[in-house]
């Protein structure tokens, strides 16, 4: 049989050749019948298959850590929401269905009311879909959903994929995952990265893929091959880059570029110091907030903290303050119905109806800096205006925090950063809201993937534009978004003026491998390159064309 070659979008570097696996097929449609028993009797068997499924789904997120458990605990949270509980007690009483149809209409009229919000939140439509899928199986006895256990290593392969399943693969086990939805910088793509599993996304072929087949999957490329021959096999299997990092990016000629991680909680913080990482571009403290219902206090964040940055001792840890809002809603601090959470109430802007929640947490910043020797810088998400910089500025300097810096992930601070980066020390650019809001194309949805790609021409010009502004004040300018671990891109971003690339541990070192085999000079010359190209695959072919040829 002649090999043939599929193209989809890449989700996560890495090549990997498997025999495919099928996701099951999703929990069967409930028929529409009648409720023939007592209404309460049906309402609580609503409630208690719901917190049911909430329970597993909070132990699997305690099990877990970092960014895993963060989608684990956001899921269980669904499926405790009282609008789902609530929605299906009215369809059982008012409509009289049974148990399981009600859950399932309801569930439909919160992801569709999730999906008219555009992105983020309509990603969630997806993970209260799987939520209702499981609580339907707690109900009816069927097999709950889950990835499939052939006792051997395969290829996942599903029409979509969710993130609380993404979120337990072993990737021991998982060699590879293809899709024929979601896109780059979905939350499946962000799980299957920091997993360090080969992943390619929005492949229209993906549903033709048959159980037992050989394909080598390509994550880098976003290609899979099919029928491939014994050579394209080994040559897969075959490790290039070796798994040890020691903690350097430097390129051929000598020339250093800060390689750091990305960590969620102290189990990522451990993780990443034992894979050598030298320090965090971005810490996120959204693992204390997550699930509650109200705001940690300051000794709870303050230990927290600390048990991070103990990792790090002597090395730089960028913090970044609370990122809630859009697809992280939490009860006492952003608004419950928003027309559009994506451009409403999030990042810093949560800090204008809730000054103290910021300033609480500030406070345990400089706590927990004061008793660690972590060199601690601070960042704000989503800053906009100058404004907002220079109030950020001015909140962390009242707290002795000298080392105050944004993240850039609009089009605004981007084209601003002269002005931005003159009020504070650092910017990190955040590549996957960038690109969205740059291409207005939902980072989740398959249709419009090959938008939300940060080799996007337009994006890389931002973070030209970016760069220039920071070198006016001196200010280094990094990129802690998911393009900083694409080993093709690194040499393209730091040819543009980033300073630092910040990413899952896993990535570390053939990001560091990639840097190694071009100079500076080489670096930026396939930033000029990039720019000159009219598309994004135009710019990703001619980098492949250099760095792989």
């Amino acid at each position: 049989m002649t090999s043939e070659r599929l193209t989809g979008v890449p989700a996560s570097p890495g090549r990997a050749a498997g025999v495919v696996v099928r996701m099951p097929a999703r929990v069967p449609e409930p028929r529409t019948s009648r409720l023939t028993g007592e209404a309460d009797a049906a309402v609580r068997a609503v409630e208690e298959a719901a917190a049911q499924v909430e329970a597993d789904l909070a132990e699997r997120a305690r099990r877990a850590s970092g960014t895993a458990a963060d989608v684990l605990a956001v899921t269980a949270a669904m499926a405790a929401d009282p609008t789902l509980a609530a929605g299906a007690a009215r369809r059982v009483r008012e409509d009289r269905l049974t148990p399981e149809r009600a859950v399932w209409d309801a569930a439909g009229s919160v992801a569709s009311q999730l999906e008219s919000l555009g992105p983020p939140m309509s990603e969630r439509a997806r993970d209260v879909r799987d939520v209702r899928d499981r609580i339907v199986a707690a109900l009816t006895g069927a097999a709950p959903p889950g990835v499939p256990d052939p006792g051997h290593p395969f290829v996942l392969v599903a029409s979509d994929l969710a993130p609380a399943d993404t979120a337990m693969l072993d990737p021991a086990v998982v060699t590879a995952i293809v899709t024929a939805r979601g896109g780059p910088t979905s939350h499946m793509a962000i799980l299957a990265r920091a997993l360090g599993i080969p992943a390619v996304v929005a492949l229209p072929e993906a549903n033709d893929l048959v159980d037992g087949e050989e394909i080598v999957v390509d994550g880098t490329v976003g290609t899979v091959l099919r029928a491939p021959s014994a050579a394209d096999v080994e040559q897969a299997r075959r490790r290039v880059v070796a798994a040890t990092f020691d903690g350097r990016g430097v390129t051929r000629d000598g020339s250093e570029v800060e390689l750091v991680a990305n960590v969620a909680d102290p189990a990522e913080a451990r993780a990443a110091a034992a894979a050598g990482a030298r320090g965090v571009g971005l810490f996120r403290t959204e693992f204390c907030f997550l699930g509650r219902g109200e705001e940690p206090s300051v000794e709870e964040q303050v230990t927290a903290y600390r048990a991070v940055l103990s990792q790090f001792p002597g090395r730089r840890v960028v913090v970044r303050t609370l990122d809630a809002g859009a697809d992280k809603p939490l009860r006492f601090l952003t608004p419950d119905h928003e027309d559009n959470p994506a451009l409403g109430v999030r990042g810093l802007r949560t800090a204008v109806a809730h000054p103290d929640v910021l300033d609480r947490q500030l406070d345990a910043i400089a706590r927990a800096a004061a008793a660690e020797t972590a060199e601690v810088w601070v960042m704000a998400p989503m800053v906009a205006t100058v404004d907002e910089a220079r109030d950020f500025a001015a909140a962390c300097a009242a707290h002795g925090l000298e080392r105050p810096g944004v993240m850039i992930e609009t089009p605004a601070a981007a084209l601003q950063a002269r002005h931005v980066l003159a009020e504070v020390a650092f910017a990190s650019l955040g590549t996957n809201d960038l690109t969205q809001y740059t291409m207005a194309a939902d980072r989740d949805l398959a249709g419009v993937a090959a938008l939300s790609t940060p080799w996007q021409p337009a994006v890389l010009e931002l973070v030209r534009v970016a760069c220039e502004g920071g070198a006016v004040h001196g200010a280094p300018v990094g990129v802690c978004g998911e393009a900083a671990a694409d080993p093709l891109l690194a040499p393209v971003l730091v040819g543009l003026g980033v300073s630092s690339l910040s990413m899952t541990p896993r990535a570390l070192a053939e990001v560091a491998d990639t840097l190694a085999r071009v100079s500076r000079d080489e670096c930026v010359e396939l930033a000029r390159v990039v720019l000159d190209r009219p598309t994004a695959q135009a710019a990703r072919d001619a980098v492949r064309e250099s760095l792989l040829p």
